[in-house]
């Protein structure tokens, strides 16, 4: 006789199948965009400068500002961004910073450095328009864990790509545009799929409070809400943004300071590794039902994520560890509160307070203001004629972050455990 799988047995399997198919996709179309941000990073640009400074200096600073101009275009845009048009205007941003990929190797330099501006502008949009797609849902954790492991690794992988095209002869101008062209076919596919993902279901909705659009009256009305709280953890989320800046942009020149030139696979080495532990690290609260519970434990997380950027710099400072374990170690260091800020903290920040609003809207909040403090260093940094140490700048950007970050994060801590919240109905 036959024995018939029960209602149960068939959700738990519909529902796993779109998990996995949701961090597929997700992870697949953040990972393909990487391809049209990061590949001109591997390039040197040593021939030019522009009244003194270093052409890479100026590019990377030129798409920092469109990103960053983007995030806070994001603030009203994503927030209030319908469902159902998040995945065809992922593919529109692309496809406009691919075709300003082109115009930098068409128009010579010092010119095309507005190109990369021009590219920066829509591709800060895009994180939100994937996230938007998973948030409100009891395995967000997980999938945004996955998400946010897309760019760690996408990061490494593709300055790898960008320094394989640059042995093959690919000249610098075109190198970016190629790469971008390559990941063109396999982010369409990934956002096809994101388009199929289906909305949250009532138990997640249960579980983790609806999410909704929000107008500008929400937007104002949350922000002031819990302002003394959330200040904090901007704050410490713009001392992560700049060291992550730091990090990826110069990673060459960074490499080169730690006597260890880079190979194009060392990218992707030390970025595996740092993935793996995030990934594990972050995407475990998913664990964690009780909503507050898993708030306070992401913020705990944080401060996990500050110790070892202090234990890397002591190990590197008395010689305990090598260059590579280094990388590896601060890496992990401020991409755990990194992640833990994407996937968890304003998710049960929400689903705690049952408040409305999105997670959209509260990253690029704290985005904005990340990506202001990144431009407002690399424009200072510019101010200076001569060779930059950057692998002095990122040991003295991380001890200001330790110190800064484990304030914000006691007052954040002692503010959220005192508030009184509704009572949940996980």
């Amino acid at each position: 006789m036959e024995i018939l799988p029960s209602r149960h047995q068939v959700e738990r399997k519909h529902e796993f199948f779109w998990a996995v198919w949701a961090l597929l996709a997700a992870f697949g179309s953040y990972f393909s965009m990487y391809a049209f941000r990061k590949p001109f990073t591997a390039a040197g640009y040593a021939e030019t400068s522009v009244w003194g400074i270093g052409f890479k200096t100026v590019l990377v600073t030129s798409q920092v500002a469109g990103y960053m101009v983007s995030k806070f275009l994001g603030i009203k845009i994503i927030a209030e961004m319908p469902p159902q048009r998040r995945a065809i205007s992922i593919m529109w941003l692309v496809l406009f910073a691919e075709f300003s990929l082109v115009l930098f190797g068409l128009i010579p330099r010092p010119w095309n450095a507005v190109c990369l501006f021009m590219n920066g502008l829509p591709l800060g949009m895009v994180f939100g328009l994937v996230l938007g797609l998973l948030e409100g849902r009891r395995l967000t954790e997980a999938l945004t864990a996955g998400l946010c492991a897309s760019f760690i690794l996408a990061d490494g992988v593709t300055k790898s790509v960008g320094a394989y095209l640059l042995e093959q002869g690919i000249p610098e101008d075109w190198m970016p545009s190629v790469a971008g062209a390559l990941f063109l076919l396999p982010l369409g596919l990934c956002v096809a799929m994101l388009a199929r993902i289906p909305p949250p279901n009532p138990q997640d909705i249960k579980a983790r409070a609806k999410r909704f659009t929000m107008s500008q009256s929400d937007r104002w009305s949350l922000m002031c809400r819990y302002a003394f709280g959330l200040i904090p953890i901007i704050l410490v989320y713009l001392s992560v943004t700049i060291l992550r800046s730091i990090r990826a942009d110069f990673a060459p020149e960074i490499w080169r300071g730690l006597g260890k030139p880079a190979q194009p696979g060392t990218f992707t080495r030390s970025e595996i590794l740092v993935a793996l532990g995030v990934l594990a690290i972050n995407g475990g609260a998913v664990l964690i039902r009780d909503n507050r519970r898993a708030f306070l434990t992401s913020l705990a997380t944080c401060g996990v994520g500050f110790g070892l950027l202090a234990v890397a710099l002591l190990a590197r400072q008395y010689e305990l560890i090598g260059g590579f374990g280094f990388m590896v170690l601060i890496g992990l260091g401020f991409y755990l509160p990194y992640v833990a800020i994407h996937t968890t903290v304003f998710e049960r920040l929400l689903a705690m307070t049952r408040d409305r609003g999105n997670i959209g809207f509260l990253m690029y909040v704290a985005d904005s203001i990340g990506y202001l403090g990144y431009v407002i260093v690399m424009l200072s940094r510019n101010a200076y004629h001569g060779e930059v140490d950057f692998l002095g700048l990122l040991t003295r950007a991380c001890w200001l972050a330790v110190g800064l970050a484990t304030v914000c994060l006691v007052l954040c801590w002692r503010y959220f455990a005192a508030m009184e919240t509704p009572v949940e109905n996980a």
